[in-house]
Order: C-alpha cells, then sequence, then structure tokens
C-alpha cells in the first residue's frame, strides 16, 4: 500500500502501535543529567505506509509515546485525505503579449552581440 491510500487506521492507541516499530533513544539537547542518562525519546514508524512521528519533548518514555502516537494519527488522516483536483487557468492575452515582447527583446539584443558580416567583395 503506497502513502496511505485505502489504509484504514485503527480507532485504539494499541491496534495503531501494533503496526508501528516503536523505537525509544536519547532525547539530546536540554535537561542535563537525566535527559543524557534515560532513552526518553520515542520514533514511531507505521510499517504499512512508512510514515515517522517522532516525540522527544517531555523527560517521560511514556508522554512522548502518547505524544508520538498523537502525532502519527494527524499524518494518517492527512495521507488519507485525498487531494482536491487541479483547476486548469488559461494565461491572460496581455501576458502572453508580454512574454512575446520580452523574447523579441531578448533576441535583438543578442543579435547586437553577434561579431559584423564580412563583406567578400
Amino acid at each position: 500500500m503506497s502513502r496511505g491510500q485505502g489504509y484504514r487506521i485503527p480507532s485504539s492507541d494499541p491496534e495503531l502501535l501494533a503496526d508501528c516499530r516503536v523505537d525509544t533513544f536519547r532525547a539530546g539537547g536540554k535537561g542535563g543529567q537525566h535527559q543524557n542518562t534515560t532513552e526518553s525519546g520515542v520514533r514511531l514508524v507505521h510499517l504499512p505506509t512508512g510514515v515517522v512521528a517522532i516525540s522527544r519533548d517531555e523527560r517521560s518514555q511514556h508522554r512522548n509515546r502518547q505524544i508520538a502516537v498523537r502525532r502519527l494519527r494527524k499524518k494518517l488522516r492527512e495521507l488519507a485525505r485525498p487531494k482536491p483536483k487541479r483547476k486548469k487557468t488559461r494565461v491572460p492575452r496581455r501576458e502572453k503579449r508580454k512574454r512575446l515582447e520580452n523574447k523579441k527583446r531578448k533576441s535583438r539584443k543578442k543579435k547586437l552581440r553577434k561579431p559584423p558580416k564580412r563583406d567578400d567583395h
């Protein structure tokens, strides 16, 4: 299944987590000794779609997991939403005329750069 088309998002967190690979890591950044020693950062990789959600906001791994699940749900909903069809628009006449005039102006300028033709008489 590519990029979430046709995928049903489970309503409960345990069902959604069953479809994910859960990685924990040291969050890094500010927080000093506590953050440098505990693996409180959480990365969820949704296996059917490949969508990744990361949370390292809190000091608690459990809280970060809840936040990551919320972010993953949001991303999956975004992927499942159909994209609106693009409406084709015409280029206005005035714009076409302006483009052509610019092309002609550049052409004249480039012609002036060429060396003059030699007279072989």
